[in-house]
C-alpha cells in the first residue's frame, strides 16, 4: 500500500516544478541539435547493487513530458538490482528522452541509495521488533521522494510534515515551562481546533520519562540520545502503556544494540542526509 502523501496531485506538482526548474523555456541543446520528427530508444542501466527505487516515477516523469514516449518496465519499484541490470526502455520522441533523462536520473539515483540504505540497516534489526523510521532530515522540495524510498525500502515513514503530527521535542517542552505545560496546552490547542492528531514527546532522563508517564495524554515516547542501560530501563517503566522511539546519535555502528533494548520505533536522519546514491545511467540503443 502506497502511504497517504503519494497523491497524484503531489506527483504531479513535484514534476512540474522540477521540469520549470531544469528546462525553462526550452531544452535548446536538444532542440538545436536533434533533428525534428527523431525518435529512439534508450535504456536505464543499473550501475551498482542494491534496491531499485523511483521506476513508478520515472514513468510518470516521462508520460508526463511527452505523452508520445512509450516506458516498458523491466523491473519495479523495491527489487534487488546489480550491476548491469536494465531497469526501464523509453521509446519515442528522441528529443523528449533527452530532454527529461536528467530528472528522472536524478531521482531514481538518490531514491535507490536511500531505499538501499533503508533495507541494509532494515535487516540488521530483523531479529527485534524495532522498525526503522525517517525524519524530517530531508531535501527541501524533494521529501516526497526521499519518504518514498524509505518505504520502498521497507523502513517507516515518521510524520510527513509539522502539520500531521505533533513531536514536542526538548526546546518545546523547555519554552514551554516544562513537560506537563507542553502536553496540557497540546491537549487544550487540538481540542480547541478539533484536530485529531497522535502525540510524541521527547525525554532525555528518568525523570522526564516518569512525568510523562504520571501526565499522560500522548501516543509516543522518544527517548533521545540515552545509553543502553538507560533505555533499557526506561523501556520496562514505559511498558506497553505508550510506543517508543530511540532517537539520537544512532549510527549503523550501534543500531542493533539500541534495537535489542526494546524500543518500538528507531529514528535516523542519516537515511535521507546521509545517503550515496546509486549510479544509474540512461543509455541509446
Amino acid at each position: 500500500m502506497k502511504p497517504a502523501y503519494l497523491t497524484e496531485e503531489a506527483l504531479k506538482k513535484f514534476i512540474s516544478e522540477a521540469f520549470a526548474e531544469d528546462i525553462g523555456p526550452g531544452d535548446y541543446s536538444s532542440l538545436a541539435s536533434i533533428p525534428s520528427g527523431k525518435t529512439g530508444t534508450a535504456r536505464l542501466l543499473i550501475k551498482g547493487n542494491g534496491i531499485l527505487a523511483g521506476v513508478e516515477l520515472a514513468e510518470k516523469i516521462f508520460k508526463t513530458f511527452d505523452p508520445k514516449l512509450e516506458v516498458e518496465l523491466l523491473l519495479a519499484d523495491g527489487a534487488i538490482v546489480k550491476e548491469g541490470d536494465v531497469g526501464l526502455k523509453v521509446f519515442g520522441p528522441a528529443a523528449s528522452i533527452l530532454s527529461s533523462e536528467r530528472l528522472v536520473l536524478n531521482c531514481m539515483q538518490r531514491m535507490s541509495g536511500i531505499a538501499t540504505l533503508t533495507n541494509r540497516l532494515t535487516q540488521k534489526i530483523i531479529h527485534t521488533k524495532a522498525r526503522l523510521m525517517d525524519t524530517r532530515k530531508t531535501t527541501p522540495n524533494f521529501r516526497l521522494m526521499e519518504k518514498w524510498a524509505v518505504h520502498i525500502g521497507g523502513g517507516v515513514n515518521h510524520r510527513f510534515a509539522l502539520y500531521d503530527m505533533v513531536m514536542l521535542k526538548d526546546n518545546h517542552v523547555d519554552f514551554a515551562g516544562g513537560i506537563r505545560q507542553a502536553i496540557e496546552r497540546t491537549k487544550a490547542y487540538l481540542k480547541a481546533n478539533n484536530l485529531n492528531l497522535k502525540i510524541e514527546i521527547e525525554t532525555r532522563n528518568f525523570k522526564e520519562v516518569e512525568e510523562v508517564l504520571e501526565v499522560g495524554g500522548i501516543d509516543c515516547i522518544m527517548l533521545d540520545n540515552m545509553d543502553y542501560a538507560t533505555m533499557r530501563t526506561a523501556v520496562q517503566m514505559i511498558g506497553d502503556r505508550f510506543s517508543t522511539e530511540a532517537s539520537g546519535g544512532i549510527t549503523e555502528e550501534n543500531l542493533v544494540e539500541v534495537a535489542e533494548c526494546g524500543v518500538d520505533f528507531i529514528s535516523m536522519g542519516a537515511l535521507t542526509h546521509s545517503v550515496k546514491s546509486m549510479d544509474i545511467s540512461l543509455k541509446a540503443i
